[in-house]
């Protein structure tokens, strides 16, 4: 590999009526080769990311790819807006490859519970509630002798963030990992895995969100605390209120726990309860018209159509899909509705026993 390869990254943006995204394209140095990586969304929020190389290739084939993507977004309208270094303003990675992007963090994942388990938990004073976040997963990341922030999406990957939440967090002194959801550019805390204090994930999950609070309640802006409910009465009405308000769902959390990362075999320190059904599924055909048919272990389980202002997604792809219901075992997902691309959910989870389907109940 010659180090006097130029590389090339280029920002393509899109506005049109109410779109505004952002197409991010780079040809970076990998191993002994070259590789393509892109990242792109709705501009000034998170960002999604992926890569057109699975490996790296020489100079001339990887600047084809590039040149290709290029062509291809400008052709439907991109527009080019300067080139764009990966690791500008905040210092974070938005298109490095997997292999670079790996911080070694891992996030807590969650095992789902239906409905009509949600009793136990509202009426145990050792579980507290929270409202579970319809946006991306993401950890915020500071090292003891760096100024930069790392955002990293569940598997640890670096992730592009919103710039008003990278602004807000240069505001914090020292180290600190936390855990959250980015709902567009609004980040809801509600984990401290560790602090200026050291490592704190040994602690029980009270003690934690009390530091959290104290450490970074008074950030505010773009930054918040999740609402946390602690007694039954607190809860139910937290409950009450989300479902008012047509929020996805409620999570309880054992506050006598210390933390651990991924999701146990069953139950857990952790629990979600979705109110809207949603999925993730693999693309396994693009059939034409804007619609893409979509598998869970490899079954078919419909169609569902792309908005006309959203990508068509490639086949391979997980998407996540709100519907109503299955009316029964092998059937269809019954009116889906396209949510986007998830790049923080592995092919492997989009199973029958993962995604843990709502059928119609007379099924």
């Amino acid at each position: 590999m010659d180090n006097d390869t130029p590389l090339k990254d280029i920002e393509l943006r899109f506005r049109e009526g109410p779109s505004d995204k952002v197409y991010r394209v780079a040809l970076e140095a990998s191993g002994l080769g070259y590789v393509v990586n892109f990242a792109y969304g709705r501009r000034g929020s998170t960002l999604n990311t992926g890569t057109k190389t699975q490996c790296p290739l020489p100079y001339a084939k990887a600047l084809a790819v590039y040149d290709k993507l290029v062509k291809s977004k400008t052709a439907k309208g991109y527009k080019p807006h300067g080139g764009h270094s990966p690791e500008t303003g905040t210092g974070m990675q938005i298109v490095a490859s997997a292999e670079r992007r790996d911080t070694g963090l891992r996030a807590q994942l969650l095992n789902p519970i239906a409905e009509d388990e949600v009793e136990h938990y509202l009426a145990s004073n050792r579980w507290c509630a929270q409202e579970k976040y319809d946006g991306r997963r993401m950890l915020l990341k500071r090292t003891i002798d760096s100024d930069t922030l790392i955002p990293t999406n569940r598997d640890g990957l670096t992730v592009g963030c919103p710039q008003a939440l990278a602004e807000r967090m240069v505001e914090v002194i020292g180290r600190f990992v936390i855990d959250g959801e980015c709902v567009g550019e609004r980040f809801f805390a509600f984990d401290l895995l560790e602090s200026v204090d050291g490592d704190l994930r040994s602690l029980p999950y009270a003690q934690r969100l009390t530091e959290l609070s104290l450490r970074f309640g008074g950030l505010g802006g773009c930054f918040q605390i999740a609402e946390t409910a602690f007694t039954p009465e607190a809860k139910r009405r937290l409950l009450t209120r989300l479902k008012v308000d047509n929020r996805e769902g409620i999570v309880f959390k054992d506050l006598h726990t210390p933390w651990y990362a991924g999701r146990p075999a069953s139950g857990g320190q952790a629990i979600k309860c979705k109110f809207w059904a949603t999925c993730s599924c693999v693309v396994a055909r693009q059939n034409g018209r804007r619609s893409v048919e979509l598998t869970l272990s490899g079954q078919s389980v419909g169609n569902v159509t792309i908005p006309p202002n959203r990508d068509i997604p490639p086949v391979g792809q997980v998407v996540e899909v709100r519907y109503l219901y299955v009316n029964a075992p092998g059937g269809a997902l019954y009116q889906p509705i396209y949510l986007g691309v998830r790049d923080d959910v592995s092919a492997s989870d989009c199973t029958f026993d993962r995604q843990c389907l709502k059928y119609k109940a007379a099924a």
